[in-house]
């Protein structure tokens, strides 16, 4: 039983974003590396994070309940702003990386366009940020004991996992967004990911009232994936072509063969 709830919860939490790498990243090693630094830039502001948090309870009052836990929402809160804040490093980085690499390509070109990079980097915040977050609930889900047997919920592995599914999602949408809002300068826009990302960290501490929880990030999961959607140029006309498999030809363009020279008048 604790095999099963352990594989199946990981397949909840990290099946969409495996599959999204062998399906998008795998194949490019530019992106690995893209993906693999982002990681690292995560790692920075987790370590950060945690040694304010680490200081400031070691200078409170210990025996005092409600200040540690207001400290617990105070280094949340300051774990995501300093995420946001090496993310916004992470995109001054990359588009430093991006005008170095069309300088030496021949055509000009960057191999790897910003809005890939912003892809690529915003599903690596995901996947480290997913990783820690749940690890260790997947380490116990594998026994010995059982999650309810005390009147607790028994739903704590599974939502735990949908929970980190909707994270690592979100922070690949959070990263198309952000990268886009940097490049065109729209400042309101990095508030929006900055407030929804402290939003979605808020309603956690709403566990285990999962109702609370869960449903309202699954419904910023979804308005975020529909606005990195249209951010990263897609439209609804695209949708129904891709449903219908359908691909329009074009008369105006005509194939020559490198053997054959185009008659002239």
């Amino acid at each position: 039983m604790g095999a099963a709830v352990f594989f199946g919860c990981a397949g909840i939490a990290f099946g969409p974003a495996l599959a999204l790498v062998l399906l998008t990243v795998a194949a490019e090693p530019l992106r690995v590396i893209v993906l693999v630094a982002g990681a690292f830039f995560w790692l920075v502001s987790l370590l950060l994070a945690s040694l304010i948090w680490f200081i400031s309870v070691h200078l409170s009052d210990r025996e005092d309940a409600k200040l540690q836990y207001g400290l617990l929402i105070f280094g949340a809160a300051i774990s995501v702003l300093l995420q946001e804040a090496f993310r916004f490093a992470y995109f001054k980085l990359l588009k430093k990386a991006d005008e170095g690499l069309a300088t030496i390509s021949e055509d000009g070109r960057s191999p790897i366009s910003l809005r890939q990079m912003a892809y690529v980097s915003g599903l690596s915040f995901g996947i480290i940020s997913g990783v820690f977050s749940v690890i260790n609930i997947l380490a116990d889900s594998i026994g010995p004991g059982i999650v309810g047997i005390h009147g607790d919920s028994p739903y704590y592995f599974i939502t735990s996992a949908f929970l980190t599914m909707a994270l690592v999602l979100l922070h690949t949408f959070w990263g198309v967004i952000f990268f886009d809002a940097c490049e065109k300068r729209r400042y309101w826009c990095l508030g929006l990911v900055v407030a929804s990302h402290l939003l979605t960290s808020g309603l956690t501490f709403l566990n285990p009232w999962y109702e609370a929880s869960l449903v309202p990030i699954f419904i910023i999961t979804l308005c975020t994936g529909l606005w990195a959607f249209f951010t990263a140029g897609g439209s609804f006309r695209n949708i129904l072509k891709c449903l219908s498999c359908k691909q329009e030809d074009d008369s105006r363009v005509m194939m020559y063969s490198a053997l054959q020279v185009p008659f002239e008048d």
